[in-house]
């Protein structure tokens, strides 16, 4: 039987009913208690929030969907292994994917467009948490984080060609039998990227996989991080990949020196980096294509789409690497 669509489910009052039940059970155990309308702001094929007024301030519920159940456990472990850098929640249900937080304010951009400093605060605050957990993939592997690391990528790669190639020619989202050539041909490259990422001396570790302003919390001079459902155990470097993306986009700032946060604190030398950086233009590519795969596994056929091309869209990025 197929699976109830994610989007459709967390309609339902049905489910709205098993929600409230949870959360005033996880409320109460620190104290609150709800004092007005519960909301539901935005429902996405891979998650949707309810907020939740108490006598103490506002809290946020979140559900994903079951491929990215992993977050709300992975946000914990997150907390517990470097405090401060997520976070940590109020109540997990692991199995369910559901978490409890507490409003944490404005982020960085709803507040403002990031300066170069505040850029240059992110990536260097997301390096040291990544050396911080580099030496921990068993621990975030086992809240479902996704294995993401260079060594899986080719795999993977022929595993999501040979998916849409499988699909019905009518399919939203389907990557193209053209492009799936032109992938195919570029194979052996994504095979050498891998090998360099493996051999370097800069490890795999937590990667999230969207790192945005509006992804990230500054409170004075500390930033965190949250929204960490589309992360990863990938190469370090593919950190980076969504900020450039940004900051390059915005134009406000110069990437070159937004980028020496990141490189100085894992002590990269320059030349290493454009090889590390080049070959993960091909890695994270697939990784990310990945990604959008799974979070609509239990879309709408209406859902695919709007948002299934990010599928090719992401893949083909790799031809420009």
């Amino acid at each position: 039987m197929a699976q109830e669509p994610f989007s459709v489910q967390v309609a339902t009052p049905q489910w709205h009913a098993r929600a409230r039940a949870w959360i005033e059970d996880a409320l109460a155990v620190h104290d609150l208690t709800i004092s007005g309308p519960v909301e539901q702001p935005r429902i996405r094929p891979w998650s949707t929030q309810l907020t939740i007024p108490t006598d103490r301030g506002r809290v946020w519920f979140k559900a994903t969907c079951p491929s990215m159940a992993f977050e709300p456990a992975l946000q914990r472990e997150m907390a517990r292994l470097v405090p401060g850098s997520v976070q940590d929640p109020l109540a997990v249900e692991a199995e369910q994917g559901w978490m409890l937080t507490l409003d944490d304010g404005p982020t960085l951009g709803d507040e403002r467009t990031p300066t170069l400093e505040d850029w240059r605060r992110a990536l260097d605050e997301a390096a040291r948490v990544q050396r911080a957990l580099a030496g921990h993939r068993d621990e975030l592997l086992a809240t479902g984080l996704p294995d993401a690391g260079p060594e899986t990528v080719v795999a993977r790669f022929d595993r999501l060609l040979e998916i849409h190639e499988q699909s019905p020619a009518d399919q939203g989202g389907r990557v193209p039998p053209d492009r799936i050539t032109e992938l195919r041909a570029r194979r052996p490259e994504l095979v050498d990227a891998c090998a360099r990422l493996v051999e370097s001396p800069v490890p795999s570790t937590w990667q999230h996989g969207d790192l945005h302003p509006w992804n990230l919390h500054g409170h004075d001079d500390r930033i965190s991080f949250f929204d960490l459902g589309d992360g990863m155990w990938a190469h370090a470097v593919e950190v980076l990949s969504v900020p450039y993306g940004v900051v390059t986009g915005e134009g406000s700032v110069p990437w070159s020196e937004v980028v020496t946060a990141w490189t100085e604190a894992w002590e990269v030398e320059p030349d290493e980096f454009e090889e590390l950086w080049r070959a993960s233009g091909f890695t994270h590519a697939v990784n990310r294509a990945v990604t959008w795969h799974r979070a609509l596994l239990t879309a709408t056929a209406a859902e695919i789409g709007e948002w299934g091309a990010a599928v090719d869209h992401h893949l083909t990025s790799m031809l420009d690497a």
